[in-house]
């Protein structure tokens, strides 16, 4: 009995020094509730159905990665995760230039994490921000450091289309590419994923998953975009996809 005794003590430390949680950092694309009017966030409904592992979505909506950091959000998940957690980042669809005034969201252009950006703020103060990849860096750094395991994960598509296939990608795509390569972090193409899958369903079809806008999914939407990540998971090299269930194992292959 005394094997069984340590086994059980073992497994106990071991599971609480050891986190085996999913948490989840990204925009309305991903977050509870998407953008409101009948749409919702693929992550927090519907990927933890594929998992093993739970899920605890942090996605807020309207963020980009770098107000996402600005607010201390990355902070606190760094703060709360334990060794061997995976922290999926998703970010893109708000990163884009706003124009003369700063709207606290926007990224200095590029993918060095060098390159930064005056820019002027509502009450005319000039303040300087820095890349997309910056931002995404010193999180996932952060995150190693504290013996995560993160996941950067490229922007969901928006419903445009160039005859049968959906428009081409915007640079963050290939940024979120740059920096899992800058931080030796597993890389997932979700935008390519789900475009695939949606190209493989159709235009007809796919424009009734999205209700008020071009990137805000419907519930069914969100299940199809959910499978598309749970699909590039098990064709990387991830740990997570490890932690893939019986169910996760049998979505569509989207042309992949």
């Amino acid at each position: 009995m005394r094997p069984l005794q340590f086994s059980a003590i073992f497994f106990v430390i071991v599971s609480f020094v050891y986190g085996q949680t999913v948490y989840l950092a990204g925009d309305s694309t991903m977050a509870p509730g998407g953008g409101g009017n009948g749409t919702d966030g693929w992550w927090g409904q519907y990927v933890g159905q594929y998992l093993s592992v739970p899920v605890v979505n942090m996605a807020i909506a309207g963020r980009s990665a770098r107000s996402y950091s600005d607010e201390g959000r990355f902070t606190t998940i760094i703060d709360t995760v334990k060794s061997g957690d995976f922290v999926v980042i998703e970010f893109g669809h708000n990163d884009g230039t706003s124009g003369a005034v700063d709207n606290g969201r926007q990224d200095a252009v590029g993918s060095d994490t060098t390159i930064t950006s005056t820019v002027t703020t509502s009450n005319g103060t000039n303040i300087d921000i820095h890349t997309f990849n910056f931002y995404i860096d010193n999180a996932v750094n952060s995150l190693k450091a504290k013996g995560a395991i993160p996941i950067i994960s490229s922007q969901t598509p928006d419903n445009i289309w160039s005859g049968d296939v959906l428009s081409a990608p915007p640079r963050f795509v290939s940024y979120a590419q740059i920096a899992s390569g800058q931080t030796a972090a597993t890389y997932v193409d979700h935008f390519d994923y789900v475009a695939t899958q949606f190209e493989s369903i159709g235009e007809t079809t796919v424009n009734t998953y999205y209700p008020m806008d071009h990137t805000h999914t419907s519930p069914t939407g969100a299940n199809v975009v959910a499978q598309a990540f749970v699909r590039g998971v098990l064709c990387g090299n991830s740990a997570l996809a490890q932690k893939i269930n019986s169910a996760g194992k049998t979505v569509p292959l989207s042309g992949k």
